[in-house]
């Protein structure tokens, strides 16, 4: 694990990296994407699925039995944030905690820079 590029670019908390492991040691893959596209209510939102296909312009974040990839145009939005796993009376879900975000929505799915 290349500590340098999880300070540069994105953390994952213990808690992210078990779900992860977890999802990804059941459905037998071996990478997770977390991405950002335009929408959601405060401009932008995060994305995350298991995808298999690593495109030449994608950050390489190796972990123990799995990869977390960021295509080229989230690796700026997302550069510093820590990515965790929740669960609570809302649910469980992904959160990113980025410090790039001006403002983010009620629900913390979207943001502002």
């Amino acid at each position: 694990m290349n500590t340098e590029n999880l300070i540069q670019s994105l953390a994952l908390t213990d808690s992210a990296v078990e779900r992860i492991a977890l999802v990804i040691n059941a459905e037998k893959k071996s990478r997770f994407r977390v991405y950002v596209t335009g929408g959601g209510c405060s401009g932008f939102q995060y994305g995350f699925k298991f995808d298999d296909d690593v495109a030449f312009d994608d950050e390489v974040l190796d972990y123990k039995g799995f990869s977390v990839l960021l295509d080229s145009l989230s690796y700026p939005y997302l550069y510093g944030s820590t990515l965790d796993y929740v669960e609570d009376l809302s649910g469980a879900k992904f959160v990113v905690n980025n410090p790039n975000a001006k403002t983010t929505c009620g629900c913390g799915e979207s943001f502002a820079i």
